[in-house]
């Protein structure tokens, strides 16, 4: 005997109702369409012509992830990147909501980023495919510089592995046992000293 929706059992731990507040969540995120390329696939009877999409999905408060999708129509490649960007979100550790705690390093394959903390007032200044991803997490002051391939693919995947690589200086104090102006250590100027 087939029960009805409404039905006792309840619905399974971990699965979502699709209510109003998933689909706030779901309507204040930004988009940001990284790349768009048109590729090939060699059949018997010829070419068979697709479209390859790069996006970049973030909330704008510490929270990004980006997704690839292919198909044989634009929307749909875009839609496919999109979701699979909303599934892979982590959530990046921001110092006072606008830029990063320290300079960090990453890279992907032949595609390596340096990104480094700015002062108030100084924006984005970075290229391509690092902007984008700088937009969607909310950073509004930050230093960045591609000294590898400028491949998108590749410029999106080291940036994210420099952003993982961020950690956060409560956490690091906590794990030591220290204080925070241990960890960061300030001088008089209030600039962090380099050892």
């Amino acid at each position: 005997m087939a029960r009805t929706p409404g039905e006792g059992g309840g619905q399974r731990r971990g699965q979502r109702d699709g209510g109003p507040r998933e689909d706030r969540e779901q309507s204040e995120l930004i988009e940001k369409l990284v790349a768009i390329n048109r590729v090939a696939k060699v059949v018997k009877g010829g070419r068979r012509f697709g479209f390859a999409a790069i996006v970049v999905v973030g909330d704008g408060k510490g929270r990004s992830g980006y997704g690839t999708g292919k198909a044989r129509e634009v929307p749909e490649a875009i839609r496919k990147a999109t979701d699979q960007a909303k599934r892979a979100m982590i959530r990046i550790p921001l110092r006072e909501g606008r830029t990063l705690h320290h300079d960090v390093f990453g890279h992907f394959g032949s595609g390596k980023v340096v990104l480094r903390p700015a002062k108030p007032g100084t924006g984005i200044i970075a290229g391509g495919p690092m902007r984008a991803v700088f937009e969607t997490i909310g950073l509004h002051d930050v230093v960045a510089k591609s000294v590898g391939s400028s491949n998108p693919h590749n410029m999106i995947k080291a940036t994210f592995a420099a952003l993982t690589a961020m950690q956060n200086p409560r956490f690091v104090a906590a794990k030591r046992g220290k204080k925070v102006a241990d960890i960061v250590g300030r001088r008089e100027g209030g600039d962090a000293v380099r050892e």
